[in-house]
């Protein structure tokens, strides 16, 4: 076998650099390899039968091929979810070494289980080298030749050969019965499926309780699987899998795939919304890393979870399930079949998991590897997909072939076999093929005209077929979104693609809402507590309009404070399984993209009816809390209100009273003024309001700290438009005493809603959770900072946010560096999610959020943006009608406790009543007003739970895709940036950047560059790069093509220089200066006390000189552009800033 695998690796090198071998394999090929009768001949490729060796059943029905043929007719027939697709790599140096070690391995599995009847698919070793040979050829295509590279396209119009590239290139999938057996017996795992966005060759499954990602490499072994699907795999053997990436001690990335760094690419994660309240409860980002030698195992079965963070889609799936295959070839649930684990099997499965997780622990430095047998679930994306047509290509061709078309090209004719590529906008997807035939007739007709501007448009599709034969998926183009450099036409692809609805509320829905003008009703206001009289305010950004939380505080005694926190009552308007209700479930959020807001709610309700407006009545859920000076919670209250708000308060207004910059006696001191106060309230009870809460939300912080909680916030971005909405600047925007005053009092009322729903309906109650960090992951943090000479600690949340507090006083110097570490402190960090708490009853120990360090927590305070948080309210209603309705009946309203004369709350107090919840009379009391406010059960809020999930995510995908569309379009009108990079990465091939102003990380490529020399001191880890004007010559198998100097490194002559610019000098940032990766804002009307200088006024950055010595935090000058845009998928490139000598 190493014989053999040696012999591959030699073979793949020297077919990259030589173009005519590769005909002439071609020519042999064609030959050797008759043309396939059927599929299930002996010739088929090496390839397909791989994966049909793999099944450990021997009965014919586990060698069913599953069929995902769905023709165009087909699928507009059928509710068929789509996934984007991983793709085929086009770089040159691809390599494929595990298509035979997949084939080896295949085959001893096979012999060890004795299932394979058919000996004769099993070639031998030279038939094997052979296919090894031939398979780089058309996967390396990177569309050059044109845009056919559909082989019924191709092969259409080159009939010799056609017959023998028909032969299946994928394995078939395995049945829903081997899949569902497997599964059970602990063979194959259950896995959601993601895609490097760097290497779209390796993909990464993550398996439920297993700490390291299973790789999956090679388009062979991710056998059509794409970036969002739900698979079953099966694990190879341990001789085969790969060293885990950091594991070794030093890096180098010289490895064949393109990682720097032992920690995950800071690549501008961005923060959910632009109120901040939140923050805490974050939602990590996740990266791809690893590399790997794939192989079949039969020996032992596997499942592993190596991501920096849970990956998104597999926090959506709550529990295996049974699958049944719709007609589209994939997987679907179906509760007619047996669930899997639902019988004595599943001790097999879990065996299988602990085995696993077992052997990762005996070999940490090991990532398992696997491959795709079946496809569960299709992702939604592969329904959007957003791409450009390679019209030009399309229309050289037919110019070739004006003798067959017999018109010329403003007059051509559609065949059936003609295809246009499309090249997608997403990384992780791969390159598709478009019936040219199936296009929109406005495609249709502009290449009739022989319209080359159609290349320049973006266009919304689908993925419809990828068959077994196919190197490449079949997609569907819809519509043109727009011109690809429009800021407009990629706001709707970014639409489209995360699949957020940009419609008008409908008619149905908006006439669940009252007419305007409306005044509370008189029922609500006798049953509710009427607070109208209470000094209540709101804070939030200065153009926000949807008002959903307001504060309140009361002086009891000396040291007893009575602190009041009130949510609008959205419940109150959007009922139960209404048409509005509906709708506001399908958006689940609302989506801000700077210049655009998508709300959840009709603005009739979110910006009116119920939004806290000041001086006008409105409904509200209140919770109050007595609390000392420090910080213990002495008594609560909650239920149903009518409040009035004072004011309203921006957050610039509360910093302005905290700091003392306010004169009660004259308030238009203050440079913008202050907002109108309504009422019977003077500016001292607001300012006196502010100062309290300001000093019991740092109490509560400081507490919170102590307990253990994690703060990795860092400072934000925003952007500054112009009249016509186009961006002229971004700054920096740092997060102050009144941004945490108001969240710490959102924090406290999400948990104790929390703690109130989940005691009073423990099986159906909404909360959110925050697993614990991918403990690997953060083990690999803490080693590469240790070894630069930072110590962290990881063991706990408290001993993180300990160390990372000392760090920042060692570096107070750097807080560009500290702000590094911060951005990539989250990385280890998993996703938190919704969830219902009788999906994980038996795991209460899972309900925690790690980061804030809370057993219990839920989203209570924006039930105007957040649909979970109208679910929320709704339990928490029935919750304190249920107490209310079980008090009256025991008539136990006053009574004596431990000598204190108080209201009894057996539900929603402090001290819970268990005995009174499971009593016969507590039981049908909470149960009747479950009904009444039509609580889901289990089964209904595990799915609205999964929607909200994967809603949530699409949204914060938008909002980082708005940040960088905006960005981009900053840098295109600037045409070039100069900034300070910080260098987190680096190797023989590379460099990854960390650009501080504005919080991305960039990789900038140095290897075979013309006139750039390199030399890696692999020692020292340091690296040299320097100008040559000496032509080089190309190494022997190499493809002959180097990237241009300037491509690379933005060159200026020393004598455009000043005197003062000849020498490079590592200057450190300005106090002050520190960032990370956050949302970047909506930009505020008013004054910003605490923004830094924008990049428009930056000062002039000095040019670094050649030869540049690098190493790892060196802080380099970069020039950053704009690229993509009307030809390609939009994106920010990094050059070295450089000068030098040479003329």
């Amino acid at each position: 076998m190493r014989g053999m695998m040696e012999q591959q690796i030699t073979v793949e090198r020297t077919e990259e650099g030589d173009k005519e071998k590769k005909k002439r394999r071609r020519s042999r090929r064609s030959k050797q390899n008759p043309a396939v009768s059927g599929s299930n001949d002996s010739s088929v490729s090496g390839v397909h039968m791989q994966e049909s060796l793999c099944l450990r059943n021997s009965s014919a029905s586990n060698h069913v091929t599953l069929s995902m043929n769905v023709s165009s007719a087909q699928y507009h027939g059928l509710d068929v979810q789509t996934s984007d697709d991983h793709g085929l790599a086009t770089a040159s140096d691809v390599t494929f070494h595990s298509l035979p070690t997949m084939h080896v391995n295949g085959e001893t599995a096979a012999r060890e289980l004795g299932s394979m009847p058919n000996e004769q698919l099993f070639p031998s070793d030279g038939e094997f080298t052979m296919l090894s040979k031939s398979w780089p050829e058309p996967i390396c295509n990177d569309g050059k030749d044109g845009s056919f590279l559909n082989e019924e396209y191709i092969y259409s119009h080159r009939n010799e050969g056609y017959a023998g590239m028909l032969r299946k290139i994928f394995p078939p999938h395995w049945t829903v019965e081997a899949v569902n057996e497997a599964i059970e017996k602990g063979v194959a795992f259950r896995a959601s499926f993601h895609v490097n966005a760097y290497n779209r060759l390796e993909a990464y499954c993550t398996i439920d309780g297993v700490q390291t990602d299973i790789l999956i490499s090679g388009v062979a072994a991710q056998n059509r699987a794409v970036d969002g699907d739900i698979v079953a795999i099966t694990l190879d053997p341990l001789p085969f899998w790969t060293r885990l990436k950091g594991s070794a001690g030093h890096f180098n990335n010289s490895a064949p795939t393109d990682d720097c760094s032992v920690l995950p690419d800071v690549m501008g994660s961005l923060g959910e919304n632009c109120k901040g309240k939140d923050k805490l409860d974050t939602d990590f980002e996740y990266s791809f890393n690893g590399n790997g030698l794939p192989v079949p195992d039969m020996g032992f079965y596997d499942h592993d979870r190596a991501f920096s963070g849970e990956a998104v889609n597999s926090e959506l799936i709550v529990a295996p399930r049974s699958f049944n295959y719709g007609s589209n070839g994939h997987l679907s649930s179906a509760s007619g079949l047996s669930k899997v684990g639902c019988s004595s099997e599943l001790n097999e499965a879990s065996n299988a998991v602990g085995k696993l997780c077992a052997m990762i622990s005996s070999f940490p430095s090991k990532r398992p590897t696997g491959r795709v047998i079946a496809i569960i679930e299709s992702s939604p994306r592969r329904d959007a997909v957003v791409g450009f047509l390679g019209v030009n290509q399309w229309l050289s061709f037919k110019e070739l072939n004006k003798k067959e078309a017999k018109r010329n090209k403003n007059s051509m004719k559609f065949s059936s076999t003609e295809y246009i590529q499309l090249t997608t906008i997403n990384a992780r997807f791969p390159k598709m093929s478009v019936s040219v035939k199936s296009l929109p007739d406005c495609i249709k007709k502009r290449l009739e005209d022989g319209d080359t501007t159609v290349e320049m448009e973006l266009v919304a599709a689908r993925i419809v077929d990828w068959r077994e034969e196919s190197y490449l998926p079949q997609a569907d183009v819809m519509r043109i979104l727009g011109h690809g450099g429009e800021i407009e036409s990629q706001i709707a692809a970014i639409l489209f693609q995360n699949a957020i609805c940009s419609d008008e509320f409908s008619t149905e829905s908006l006439s669940c809402l009252p007419n305007i003008p409306w005044e509370v009703p008189r029922e609500e206001l006798e049953r509710r507590e009427d607070l109208r009289n209470l000094c209540i305010f709101t804070i939030d950004p200065s153009t926000a309009r949807d008002l959903d939380d307001a504060l309140s505080v009361e002086k009891l005694s000396d040291d007893i404070f009575r602190v009041g926190v009130h949510i609008a009552d959205a419940s109150f308007f959007v009922l139960p399984d209404t048409a509005l209700d509906t709708e506001a479930q399908m958006r689940s959020t609302s989506v801000y993209l700077l210049q655009h807001k998508l709300p959840m709610l009709p603005p009739l309700l979110s910006e009116n009816l119920g939004s806290l407006i000041p001086g006008v009545d409105r409904l509200a859920f209140s919770i109050f809390w007595d609390i000392d000076l420090s910080g213990n919670i002495l008594d609560r209250w909650i239920g149903r209100t009518v409040i009035c708000s004072c004011c309203k308060l921006s957050y610039d207004h509360v910093q302005y009273m905290i700091d003392g910059s306010i004169n009660v006696e004259c308030p238009r001191t203050l440079e913008n003024g202050l907002p109108e106060l309504h009422g019977q309230f003077e500016w001292h009870d607001v300012v006196g309001s502010v100062k309290i809460l300001h000093e019991i939300s740092q109490i509560l912080k400081d507490n919170r700290l102590k307990d253990g909680a994690l703060y990795l916030d860092t400072a934000k971005h925003f952007f500054l438009f112009d009249e016509c909405g186009i961006p002229y600047d971004s700054m920096l925007y740092e997060r102050k005493d009144s941004n945490f005053l108001v969240e710490e009092f959102m924090l406290l009322a999400n948990g104790t809603a929390a703690e109130v729903i989940s005691r009073g309906f423990p099986d159906c109650a909404l909360l959110r959770r925050h697993p614990k960090p991918n403990l690997r992951k953060l083990k690999d943090f803490e080693a590469f900072w240790r070894k630069h000479g930072l110590e962290v600690d990881t063991s706990s949340s408290s001993q993180l946010q300990l160390s990372l507090g000392k760090i920042r006083d060692k570096l107070k110097n750097d807080p560009v560096l500290f702000d590094v570490l911060i951005s990539y402190a989250s990385k280890p960090m998993q996703l938190a999610a919704y969830f219902c708490t009788g999906d994980l009853e038996d795991r209460e120990n899972e309900w925690a959020h790690y980061s804030l360090a809370v057993p219990l927590f839920t989203h209570f305070t924006s039930p105007l943006r957040r649909y979970p948080d109208i679910v929320v309210h709704r339990t928490l209603a029935a919750a304190i009608e249920a107490e209310d309705v079980y008090l009256k009946q025991q008539k136990l309203h006053l009574e004596s406790i431990k000598g204190k004369h108080i209201k009894q709350k057996c539900f929603t107090g402090i001290y819970f009543d268990k005995d009174a919840a499971e009593s016969i009379e507590g039981r049908e009391a909470l149960s009747a007003a479950a009904l009444k406010y039509r609580v889901p059960c289990k089964e209904v809020l595990i799915d609205v739970a999964a929607h909200c999930n994967e809603r949530k995510m699409a949204s914060r995908n938008a909002e980082d895709a708005g940040a960088k569309l905006y960005l981009w379009v900053l840098l295109k009108k600037k045409e070039t940036l100069i900034l300070e990079a910080k260098v987190m990465g680096l190797g023989p091939k590379f460099m990854s950047i960390y650009i501080h102003k504005l919080a991305i990380e960039r990789r900038i490529y140095y290897d075979d560059v013309e006139g750039l020399t390199t030399e890696w001191l692999e020692t020292t880890s340091t690296l040299v790069l320097g100008l040559c004007k000496i032509k080089r010559a190309h190494k022997r198998g190499s493809p002959g093509k180097c990237k241009a100097l300037e491509d690379v490194v933005s060159v200026i002559n020393s004598c455009d220089l000043e005197p003062s610019q000849f020498a490079f000098k590592n200057s450190v940032p300005e106090e002050g200066t520190n960032q990370g990766v956050g949302t970047i804002n909506e930009a505020s009307k008013e004054p910003v006390p605490c923004c830094k200088t924008g990049i428009s006024d930056a000062s002039e950055i000095e040019p670094a000189v050649f030869p540049l010595t690098v190493r790892i935090f060196s802080t380099i000058p970069v020039a950053l552009h704009a690229i993509g845009g009307d030809d390609g998928p939009l994106d920010i490139g990094a050059r070295l800033y450089m000068t030098s000598y040479f003329g």
